[in-house]
C-alpha cells in the first residue's frame, strides 16, 4: 500500500520515513500517489557540494561518478557525510491518479521543494557540472511523493535563477519572520546564496535604524557586499575563528552582540562563533548543513550561554513565492544570481 509520505519506497531500513532511509526504490515508474518527472537539472546544496568537491580534488570526472555511485548505492542523492541533498528542477512526465493535485499536468516544467535526499532518483548520465553554480545536468527520472512540495517555474524568470533561489528559500523566508525592526543581524557566511537572500530581508525587516552585519572570509567577497548595499558592517574574518569574530563583533556593537544570528556558511565547526556572537535571549538561527548540532548544544552550555537555537527548517509557508519575490525587487540581486548562479546577463 502506498503511503503519502513515500515510505512505501523504503528499502532499509524498514519503517522509516525517505529521509532518514538508507536505501530507497528509484524505479522510474510513476505510483498511484506519485508524479513522475524527467530531470534536467540537480542542484547540490552548498556543504554537500563542497564536501563533493575537495573529496574528488576539483576533478569534475571523479565528481561524476562519486555522485552515481551515491544514487546507484542509496536511490537518492544524500552525501554520506553531509547527509544533505539539494533540490531538482524537471518537466512532469506522469501523475498518478490518485496524487492529491489532478490539475498538475505532463510536460509542466516545476522545482522540488523537498530534499534531494528523501527523492527517489534514477540516474541514465551526467552531462555536465557546474563547478561555480553547484548544479549538475543529467538524463534521468525521479519521484515527487504526494506529501512532497514543489514550484511551477514562472514565465518572468529564467529557471537557472528560479533553481539557484529556491534551493535555500527556506533561509530568507524564516528570517522575514525572525527579524524585527530595529533589531542587529549578524549573518555568517553574507556573501554566498542563502547569505545574500538573508542580508536584504534582514534590511527590509530591521528597517533604517536596525544594523545588519556580515561575516565574510575574502576581500572580495567584502566588495560584493559594500555593491549590493544593504549591508551596514561587514566583518572579514575566518568564520571558524569564534574568538575573533566575538570581539569584532563586541567592538561593532558596543558590547551588545547580535539579536538575531543566521548560519548560512558551508563549513563545519562555526557553531561557536554563532553562538559567542549572540547576545543573551537572543535567537541563533543554524540553517548551515554544515552544522553539528551536538557542537551547538554542548558549546553553548560551555560558555554558559543563555539563546534560542533554532535549526534551519527549509520549508515555511510561502517560502518560493517570498524568494523569487526579491529577485523581482532588487536588480543587483536578480543580475548577480543570474551571472554567477545561471551562467546568464544581467537584466
Amino acid at each position: 500500500m502506498e503511503s503519502r509520505f513515500g515510505t512505501h519506497r523504503v528499502i532499509e531500513p524498514k519503517g522509516s520515513l525517505p529521509q532518514g532511509a538508507h536505501h530507497l526504490d528509484a524505479t522510474p515508474i510513476c505510483g498511484d500517489t506519485e508524479v513522475l518527472i524527467d530531470v534536467d537539472l540537480l542542484n547540490i546544496d552548498s556543504a554537500s557540494f563542497h564536501q563533493l568537491k575537495e573529496s574528488c580534488e576539483h576533478d569534475v570526472e571523479k565528481m561524476k561518478i562519486m555522485i552515481k555511485e551515491i544514487v546507484k548505492a542509496q536511490g537518492k542523492m544524500q552525501n554520506p557525510v553531509t547527509k544533505s541533498g539539494g533540490m531538482l528542477i524537471g518537466s512532469v512526465k506522469q501523475v498518478g491518479h490518485l496524487y492529491h493535485n489532478q490539475h498538475l499536468k505532463k510536460g509542466t516544467k516545476i522545482a522540488t521543494l523537498v530534499s534531494l535526499s528523501l527523492t527517489p532518483l534514477y540516474i541514465e548520465d551526467i552531462l555536465e557540472i557546474n563547478m561555480t553554480n553547484e548544479q549538475v545536468k543529467i538524463v534521468g527520472s525521479a519521484i515527487l511523493f504526494d506529501s512532497g512540495i514543489y514550484a511551477e517555474i514562472p514565465s518572468d524568470l529564467d529557471e537557472r535563477l528560479v533553481l539557484a533561489g529556491l534551493d535555500v528559500c527556506g533561509a530568507p523566508a524564516q528570517v522575514s519572520k525572525l527579524a524585527k525592526q530595529n533589531d542587529t543581524v549578524f549573518i555568517i557566511g553574507a556573501a554566498g546564496k542563502s547569505g545574500l537572500l538573508c542580508g536584504y530581508q534582514a534590511k527590509k525587516n530591521v528597517g533604517p535604524h536596525g544594523c545588519v552585519i556580515g561575516l565574510v572570509n575574502e576581500d572580495a567577497q567584502a566588495k560584493l557586499l559594500q555593491e549590493m548595499g544593504f549591508i551596514d558592517h561587514i566583518i572579514v574574518e575566518d568564520a571558524q575563528h569564534s574568538v575573533a569574530v566575538y570581539e569584532k563583533m563586541m567592538a561593532l556593537t558596543d558590547g551588545k552582540l547580535a539579536d538575531l544570528t543566521i548560519n548560512v556558511v558551508n563549513v563545519p565547526s562555526t557553531e561557536m562563533t554563532s553562538i559567542l556572537s549572540t547576545k543573551e535571549e537572543g535567537i541563533v538561527y543554524l540553517f548551515s548543513m554544515a552544522t553539528s548540532f551536538t557542537k551547538a548544544a554542548l558549546g553553548a552550555e560551555g560558555v554558559g550561554k543563555d539563546v534560542t537555537m533554532m535549526i534551519g527548517n527549509g520549508y515555511t509557508k510561502h517560502h518560493a513565492q517570498l524568494t523569487l519575490q526579491l529577485f523581482r525587487e532588487s536588480q543587483k540581486l536578480h543580475d548577480y544570481f543570474m551571472v554567477k548562479y545561471a551562467g546568464g546577463k544581467a537584466r
